[in-house]
């Protein structure tokens, strides 16, 4: 495996998450009822950013949540005999709340049906956005981003890779050749 292209550096992606920001205030009308909850593990830092964001705008802190779909995937047998689990961290009420989902990259749509099925578990939410930093393609199944950071063709041989500070130890995209 190789690294084919970098698509966003760090200042590109603070824009993208800025501009994400923007959308989400206009189409909500504001802060009232909105809530941003990130799927572990780069979700929750991207939704942590957003709500950062978010605060430059508003001067508005708004409830972050950190959801965790491990239990809730459809190919967990794949993943491993014994899966880790981790602990999804939502502390406040979702019910009759706008919540915005957040994820690194849409692929498949497969993890954002878990996460779907997750949160519904925690409450019946007024409506649920989905906000991802890339959306790659290749959809299985009829699920679409709300805010998207950068749409990036790929082919299926393809990976796209999101690093960030908080875990990488950089921010970037990167698109790996297999």
């Amino acid at each position: 495996m190789r690294e084919k292209a970098k698509i966003l550096d760090q200042e590109a992606i603070a824009r993208a998450l800025m501009r994400i920001a923007h959308e989400i205030l206009e189409k909500n009308k504001g802060t009232e009822l909105l809530c941003i909850i990130g799927i572990r593990n780069r979700g929750a830092y991207l939704a942590q950013r957003l709500a950062e964001c978010v605060k430059k705008i508003d001067a508005v802190n708004i409830p972050v949540g950190i959801l965790d779909i491990t239990l809730y995937r459809d190919d967990l047998t794949l993943i491993a005999a014994q899966p880790v689990v981790h602990k999804t961290e939502i502390n406040f009420d979702i019910n009759e709340k706008n919540l915005i989902l957040v994820d690194d990259v849409l692929y498949s749509g497969r993890t954002i049906r878990a996460a779907l099925d997750a949160l519904i578990d925690f409450g019946r939410p007024r409506t649920i956005q989905l906000a991802v930093l890339i959306d790659r393609g290749h959809r299985e199944l009829p699920i679409r981003a709300d805010y998207v950071g950068k749409n990036i063709p790929t082919a299926q041989t393809e990976t796209v890779e999101v690093h960030l500070q908080e875990c990488d130890g950089k921010d970037e995209v990167v698109i790996i050749e297999k």
